[in-house]
């Protein structure tokens, strides 16, 4: 695959109970998303995903698919990748949304350039616990038997796992923030193997909400990356207003603040 030039998100974590996040996505597939010769979606659209049957009859996802799907009528490629929330998003939803999926990790041609793509997460070797979970959630018989179970069963299990997951989270940040430095964030190794194995010199990926550029290497390698931002515009009593885009063209890489377009 092969574009002129395309525009990037990640980490929407998108949800009914977040509507100025969600309607700020919207503007975007009518605004900034026309711009460019694609839209890539590097995963966690979505803040959890139990199942296409769980959402089809839900007007806010019904909504969503009609945005993107709205892009896509409009002569711009959609593309999505799956995020750690949204791994079983499936080609129910995305033939309704005309969104391409892709692999992870995908090598794409932008603005004649290789271009890694990938969500993030599979990067974070420090997080063992985590990558045993992802190991075994990723397995088509695990998927095939959680998404036999009745709808109300697998909602409750993915609220169970978030709740879990924050918690964790808070009392590690709150006692050891240096451990989870290291463990919320891409290895140099994990970073280096995937450069290695595809032979390219640029990254892009999201998952850590830790939006930057970085120049770096080992071993010999060397290469750059970028990390896309999470979105929230919805909770401005605890964090800023945040979200951003990444445009690839011609000239160069820029990152869109989406708070103040």
């Amino acid at each position: 695959m092969s574009f002129a030039n395309a525009v990037l998100i990640s980490d929407l974590h998108l949800t009914a109970s977040m509507p100025r996040t969600a309607q700020r996505f919207f503007d975007f597939t009518e605004n900034e998303a026309r711009q460019y010769g694609a839209l890539i979606i590097l995963g966690d659209l979505f803040e959890y995903w139990v199942g296409d049957d769980a959402k089809a009859h839900s007007p806010f996802h019904h909504q969503v698919a009609q945005k993107i799907a709205a892009v896509a009528d409009a002569g711009i490629p959609v593309f999505f990748m799956h995020g750690n929330r949204d791994f079983l998003l499936g080609e129910t939803f995305a033939k309704k949304a005309k969104m391409t999926l892709l692999r992870d990790p995908q090598v794409m041609t932008i603005a004649n350039e290789s271009w890694v793509l990938s969500h993030g997460d599979a990067l974070c070797t420090e997080d063992h616990s985590y990558q045993r979970f992802r190991r075994v959630v990723r397995h088509s018989w695990v998927q095939k038997l959680f998404l036999s179970l009745p709808r109300g069963m697998r909602i409750k299990i993915a609220s169970t796992l978030r709740s879990n997951s924050t918690a964790q989270y808070q009392r590690a940040a709150r006692f050891t923030p240096e451990v989870i430095q290291v463990k919320g964030d891409v290895t140099l190794v994990a970073t280096a193997g995937l450069m290695a194995m595809t032979g390219a010199k640029k990254l892009i990926h999201g998952h850590t909400h830790r939006p930057g550029y970085h120049q770096e290497s080992l071993g010999g390698q060397h290469w750059e990356r970028w990390v896309l931002s999470d979105w929230d515009f919805d909770h401005p009593e605890t964090v800023l207003p945040k979200g951003n885009a990444l445009a690839i063209t011609a000239e160069g890489v820029r990152s869109l603040d989406l708070v103040q377009a």
